[in-house]
């Protein structure tokens, strides 16, 4: 949210566009009594830096623009200490964010995004051209005046306005994309000659006339654009800004196309002398092709003795025939699809609506007395459908099934409603005193959602209706409708903020919220926060040290809350199997209790004390912070098995477990300049994070089997055994070596002389696919008009799952090292097993490190000031996205954020969209 009675506007205005004088221009006998004014977003109103009290990492929009990306979510990437972004590069897909790690769960892991004041779920909608302030709440300390939304972090995005004159601004690129890296899989005669040692047979020819690359076939060099028009300025009483942009790609995948238009116009207007008006409003309008994902895996796992098409133009499959060659004949020796085909079959589109905006009424009631007013709203439409021929290249079509559409339609709308006082006052000139006191209410409608399946519709795109459709019919496959329930909240908020004499500063929150997610007497929850500062920088015993500008101690404790849990879930079940007979009659339907909810359930409640130091030496060129931090979840949510003697059959929640994450960050900064061309800044951030599920108070819970493959197999599992492990860890037997055959052998680890899939026991941990740390690393440099910037992203300590590779099974396709390294009898030292065709168990043999360091960005750019007399800036640019790469996995990409579920796909590389290598050319203008 703007704060529109700022004591320095132009400091933070130079500031928030880059233009803010260096320190070193600042004469030395004034550098210690200077304040920096530097200002980031605390929630309900703006905080000096130098002031706050809390852990805030604030990134520019500069900052932002350096890496050209759908979402700015993943521009940030190794910006923000203690903040983890698992990025993909699939278009429209929403980055995974964790701050400070994880902490529950069933429940929401999403941190809360809060956009000009309107609480939101993402900002995939949001063109980062229009970002003024991406500024991230990690602590308890600032989180909690968000109280049960807070538990996973705040995000606060500040969009652009307008100021001085009229200001006419395009940026534009336009790219190519490929895969950063590709995995090497065999020929048709490495494969033949592996598949033939499974079989123990001479099944196909050594001699393949066909050696297909699948990968290559599915793929094609991408290209993506992008074009962003502003027009910006102020006059007399009114404020204004209004841009439209454009992003279109075509992604790697054949046939898989994305496009967003965006509008936003922000105004604001001076209604009275002490009385402001400001309006936002957004429009994005999405358009998508979608391909299945799952082409991937299958190119990977289709010989590459099949064709992808045969001489007759139809496409290729997996029979061979007598003569050891794939053929149109013969018998069918795997189960995998065409790749192609899966991908020219599929007539998949869908298109959203989405609308955001507000309107926020500030009146300076008295001079020191501010009220704020603002009523936010969001409205989201969404229509897809997906036509599925009937077209089955090996004629399995179920009996009458000619063809099958689905159709799915989806809305929700939500607003919030929040009002403020802000009093600001200084007294005796060393007592600044700062006070908000607000109530806050939000509805959230709930999604609603129409999905119908329906077979044998007329094969015209025109008439894909079911209109008339007799419910009873069928080929009616599938009827749903889900109404959401209604979330409405209530909140009170107050903060005092305190500074004495510029050098001790205190902080108090406190919110109290009430949610009808809840039974009565659990509806409401307070929490509270406290955070400390001393800048001893200010001290009398430090002010002749000139080489020490600023040290700042700050600690802080805070309580919050995650009402995003598993609830308002119906207890009873209906229908078949619960059937009564009256009188003889016909039976009648009933209903039944089929699980416990516990009445108590609330949200889950994270508590964290944390710390910190800020300083800054040598005329502020060297900058820096370190943090440190204690968090845990005492109550979270987890599914509990019904006890036999109550007769319920289906699992309950409950709150059983408590979590735990311990880490800290450091971020140094050097800027400096060297004679009147030279300027440059160094940038460096590391974060480490131990996650941990330190109890679980029911060893009766219902355990989790998740990571699954597709085979059969699972790689992750949940339940009490689980306590001392980070969440999201794999559970897998273990390799032990090889037998006379060169077949795998495996760890005993019970003791109970069984092994492999033979005991399911002899399974143990293996850690989580969640880094434990993270480093970014970030340069720029500037030389007359010449400005170049370098930025790169590392993650460690943590594990990946060669999915893709554990599916194998059955004449299906190996990477070339497997095909070349395998062991057997008498060659017990190669790094791969024996060739086989069952179905590989879920060992640490496919779990590999997925250590990595990435350069994310590498931009050059040359700017010319008013090269005509209109032109006020023309700046050309050349960037490459994500051009290196160093890693230890063996697959497309270490980074598997999946659907962000812990005990689902996250860390498994299985239908997973590769990392992209771009380069782009971009080209701003300034009227």
């Amino acid at each position: 949210m703007k704060h529109s009675n700022l004591k320095f506007p132009c400091l933070i205005a130079a500031l928030y566009f880059g233009m803010n004088v260096s320190a070193q221009e600042t004469p030395k006998d004034t550098l210690k009594t200077q304040q920096i004014e530097e200002v980031v977003m605390i929630g309900y109103g703006t905080r000096k830096k130098v002031d706050n009290t809390t852990a805030i990492s604030s990134i520019n929009s500069e900052e932002l623009m350096k890496t050209k990306v759908l979402n700015a979510t993943q521009a940030i990437q190794g910006k923000a200490a203690g903040v983890q972004v698992t990025a993909s590069d699939l278009p429209g897909a929403a980055p995974t964010i964790l701050i400070r790690g994880l902490g529950t769960v069933l429940s929401g892991r999403n941190p809360l995004y809060v956009v000009d004041g309107l609480f939101v779920d993402g900002i995939g909608n949001i063109n980062s051209n229009d970002i003024l302030t991406y500024d991230i709440l990690k602590d308890a300390s600032a989180l909690a005046i968000y109280g049960n939304r807070g538990a996973n972090g705040v995000v606060i995005i500040t969009t652009k306005s307008g100021k001085g004159k009229i200001r006419v601004e395009y940026d534009g690129f336009t790219g190519v994309r490929v895969p950063l890296k590709k995995v090497k899989m065999a020929g048709s005669n490495l494969f033949a000659n592996y598949s033939n040692t499974a079989l123990g047979s001479t099944k196909y020819s050594q001699d393949q006339p066909v050696n297909t690359d699948w990968f290559k076939t599915i793929t094609r060099v991408g290209t993506y654009n992008q074009h962003n028009i502003s027009i910006s300025g102020s006059g007399e009483g009114a404020k204004y800004f209004l841009s439209l942009s454009n992003y279109d790609e075509k992604s790697i995948l054949k046939g898989s196309d994305y496009n967003r238009t965006t509008v936003r116009t922000n105004n604001e207007f001076k209604i009275a002398k002490k009385i402001t008006l400001t309006q936002t409003l957004s429009v994005a309008f999405v358009n998508n092709t979608p391909k299945p994902l799952g082409a991937f895996t299958t190119a990977y796992k289709q010989s590459p003795i099949v064709p992808v098409f045969f001489p007759d133009g139809t496409y290729g499959v997996s029979f061979v025939g007598a003569n050891g060659f794939a053929s149109q004949t013969g018998s069918k020796f795997n189960n995998v699809g065409n790749p192609l085909a899966q991908l020219e079959l599929n007539n998949e589109r869908s298109k959203s609506l989405q609308l955001q905006g507000g309107l926020k009424l500030d009146m300076n009631i008295f001079k020191d007395l501010k009220f704020t007013s603002q009523f936010s709203g969001e409205f989201y439409d969404f229509k897809a459908y997906a036509y599925d021929n009937g077209v089955r290249l090996l004629g399995e079509n179920p009996p009458g099934f000619t063809n099958r559409l689905s159709n799915t339609k989806e809305d929700y709308y939500n607003w919030s409603l929040t009002n403020y006082l802000t009093y600001n006052k200084k007294f005796a000139e060393i007592h600044d005193v700062e006070a908000t006191v607000g109530t806050e209410t939000t509805v959230k409608d709930g999604t609603n959602r129409l999905s119908l399946v329906r077979n044998n519709v007329l094969a015209v795109q025109n008439y894909w209706d079911v209109a008339g459709t007799n419910y009873a019919n069928p080929d009616l496959v599938n009827l749903e409708s889900v109404n959401q329930n209604e979330n409405r909240t209530l909140s009170y908020f107050a903060r005092a903020q305190y500074k004495l004499m510029n050098r001790y500063l205190l902080t108090a929150t406190f919110r109290r919220d009430g949610s009808s997610q809840f039974t009565n007497g659990n509806k409401w929850g307070n929490f509270p926060s406290f955070g400390a500062g001393w800048v001893i920088s200010e001290e009398s015993f430090l002010k002749d040290i000139s080489v020490l500008n600023l040290l700042k101690l700050r600690a802080g404790w805070g309580r919050l809350g995650n009402q995003n849990v598993p609830l308002n879930i119906l207890p009873f079940a209906s229908g078949t199997g619960y059937n009564y007979s009256f009188g003889g009659g016909s039976n009648s339907n009933g209903n039944t209790i089929n699980k416990i909810i516990d009445p108590n359930l609330t949200w889950e409640i994270t508590e964290e004390t944390s710390g910190g130091i800020d300083f800054e030496l040598l005329n502020r060129r060297l900058s820096g912070s370190v943090d440190l931090y204690d968090k845990k979840t005492k109550n979270i949510i987890l599914a509990l098995l019904p006890s036999s003697p109550t007769g319920i059959s289906t699992e309950g929640f409950a709150q059983l477990g408590q979590v735990s994450n311990k880490g800290y960050e450091i971020s140094l900064n050097w800027k400096d300049k060297i004679g009147e061309n030279w300027s440059y800044s160094l940038g460096a951030n590391y974060s480490n994070n131990k996650n941990n599920l330190d109890a679980i108070s029911d060893v009766n819970i219902s355990p989790i089997r998740g990571g699954d493959l597709g085979n059969g197999q699972f790689t992750k599992y949940f339940s009490s055994e689980s306590v001392g492990q980070p969440l999201g860890s794999f559970y897998l037997w273990e390799v032990s070596g090889y037998d006379a055959n060169g077949n795998f052998t495996y760890t005993d680890t019970n003791g109970n002389g069984q092994t492999g899939s033979n005991d399911e026991k002899d399974r143990k941990y293996f850690g989580s696919y969640i880094p434990t740390s993270t480093m970014g690393v970030n340069i720029d440099l500037n030389y007359k008009n010449i400005d170049f910037s370098v930025s790169g992203y590392g993650a460690y300590g943590f594990s990946v799952y060669n999915g893709k590779k554990a599916q194998r099974f059955v004449d299906e396709n190996i990477e070339y090292s497997v095909a070349t390294n395998y062991a057997g009898p008498g060659n017990l030292n190669a790094g791969n097993p024996a060739p086989s065709n069952t179905v590989p168990i879920a060992s640490n043999y496919y779990l590999e490190s997925g250590d990595f360091f990435r350069i994310n960005s590498i931009t050059l750019g040359y700017s010319l000031s008013k090269p005509v007399e209109y032109i006020s800036s023309l700046r050309f640019y050349v960037s490459s996205l994500n051009p290196f790469i160093t890693q230890k996995f063996t697959g497309f990409s270490p980074e598997l954020n999946g659907d962000g579920n812990p005990y689902r796909s996250p860390g498994i590389e299985l239908d997973a969209y590769p990392t992209l290598r771009s380069f782009l050319f971009g080209l701003n203008i300034k009227f």
